[in-house]
C-alpha cells in the first residue's frame, strides 16, 4: 500500500458564498503540482501526494513536510495540518490530528482507532453492542460473520479495516476534478480516453486534470501518448504525438509488403542498443547475400559484456525498402533467451541491433 502525505487544510473545506473556497483550493493544488507532479485532490479541504518520491527529491519526508507546510501557508494564509501514513484513509485521520506514522507501523495506528472513523454510525452502534470498540476488533471478524449480520456497505468498511483496502468508499469527492476544470475552462478539452472495457472512472478524470496542468506549464509536447502509424516494422510503426490531439481522419490503407506480422513486441527502443550475436563456438553471425545466417544462433553478447544463452530463433526476415533512392537492407530476428526474455533483433550495416522486447 502507497505511503502517502495527506494535506488537511480545515478553513478550505466548506464552501463560500462567493466561490472563493473552490478559486483557493486550486491554487493551492497547482502549488502543490510544482512540488510533486502527482498531487491528487480529495475533496475540498483535503489533498495527497505519495511521499516517496519528493522524499528522494527533497532530502527526507521532514523536509518535504516542511516545503508542503510553506506551500500551504504561502498560497492560502492558513496553517495545514500534515499526516502520513498507508493509504488514503490512514493518511487522512493521521492528518486531523498531525502525525506522522512511521513505516511499518500502519497497520497498528489502523487497529487502534475507533470505530467512529469508519463513518458509519449505525455500524459502530451494533459494534459497540458487541463488544467491539475499535477499528483493529472489527477487523478480526471473519468477513462472513461480517454478511451474516451486516450490509453490503459494512463488508467495504471491513476491507478498509483489514487493511485490503486503501480508503473509504465516499472518501473522494468525485465531482471535485470536474468542477475544477470548469473553473479553469479546460471543459471539452482533448478526446475522451475510454477505459478498459469502456468505463470511465475518477482515476481518468485525475489523470487528465494532471495532465493539463503539465501540459498549461511546459507546452504541448510535454505530455505524449503512444500512437500507431503505417510502416513495415515495430519500430518504424510506433510514435509518440501530443496528448489530447485530434486523432487523424485518414486511415493507413497501404498493404505494406513484407510487413512483420504479429505478435508485436510491447516495448520499441527508440535508440537501439548495439549487440553481437554468437553461435556455439563464439563466432560472430552475419547475415549472408542470400539472407541466411551464417550459423545457429547460440549467444547474444551485450555491450556491457553481458552473456545470455539463445534457445529458440525465428527468421531472419529479410527486408529491403526505397531500392529507387535509398538502397536500406534490414533483417529481423526473433530469439529467445535462457532467461525467458523474448527479443526483436534487427541486422543492419553489418552490425546487430536490439530493437524490441516481448512481453
Amino acid at each position: 500500500m502507497e505511503r502517502l502525505l495527506a494535506i488537511w487544510v480545515e478553513a478550505l473545506c466548506e464552501e463560500a458564498p462567493d466561490g472563493s473556497t473552490l478559486r483557493d483550493y486550486s491554487a493551492l493544488l497547482d502549488a502543490l503540482t510544482i512540488l510533486c507532479p502527482f498531487t491528487e485532490p480529495v475533496r475540498l479541504g483535503l489533498l495527497a501526494l505519495p511521499v516517496r518520491g519528493p522524499s528522494r527529491f527533497f532530502g527526507g519526508e521532514e523536509a518535504v513536510l516542511a516545503a508542503v507546510a510553506q506551500t500551504v501557508r504561502d498560497v492560502t494564509g492558513h496553517e495545514p495540518s500534515l499526516g502520513v501514513a498507508d493509504g488514503l484513509f490512514c493518511a487522512e485521520v493521521a492528518a486531523r490530528r498531525g502525525l506522522v506514522i512511521v513505516p511499518g507501523a500502519t497497520e497498528q495506528f489502523r487497529r487502534s482507532l475507533s470505530l467512529k472513523v469508519l463513518g458509519r454510525k449505525d455500524v459502530a452502534t451494533t459494534c459497540q453492542r458487541l463488544g467491539l470498540h475499535t477499528v483493529g476488533s472489527f477487523a478480526d471478524l471473519e468477513p462472513a460473520r461480517v454478511a451474516e449480520r451486516f450490509n453490503k456497505h459494512a463488508l467495504a468498511l471491513h476491507r478498509v479495516a483489514r487493511g485490503e483496502s486503501p480508503e473509504l468508499g465516499g472518501q473522494r469527492d468525485l465531482k471535485l476534478v470536474k468542477r475544477l476544470r470548469q473553473l479553469r475552462g479546460e471543459n471539452g478539452v482533448g478526446e475522451e480516453q475510454m477505459g478498459f472495457f469502456g468505463q470511465r472512472g475518477a482515476g481518468d478524470d485525475r489523470a487528465e486534470a494532471a495532465a493539463h496542468r503539465v501540459r498549461r506549464r511546459l507546452g504541448a509536447d510535454a505530455v505524449v501518448v503512444a500512437s500507431l502509424r503505417g510502416g513495415r516494422v515495430p519500430e518504424d510503426r510506433a510514435t509518440l504525438v501530443p496528448w489530447g490531439s485530434p486523432p487523424s481522419g485518414a486511415r493507413d490503407s497501404a498493404p505494406w509488403p513484407g510487413q512483420l506480422r504479429a505478435p508485436s513486441p510491447a516495448t520499441t527502443l527508440a535508440h537501439p542498443v548495439a549487440v553481437q550475436l554468437r553461435d556455439g563456438g563464439d563466432h560472430q553471425i552475419v547475415m549472408g547475400s542470400r539472407g541466411f545466417l551464417s550459423e545457429t544462433p547460440g549467444v547474444l553478447l551485450f555491450s556491457n559484456q553481458m552473456r545470455r544463452d539463445v534457445v529458440w530463433h525465428a527468421g531472419p526476415w529479410p527486408l529491403m525498402e526505397r531500392w529507387w533512392s535509398l538502397d536500406r537492407r534490414r533483417a529481423h530476428l526473433q530469439v529467445l533467451l535462457a532467461t525467458g526474455e523474448a527479443l526483436l533483433l534487427t541486422a543492419e550495416s553489418s552490425r546487430w541491433w536490439l530493437v524490441g522486447i516481448y512481453d
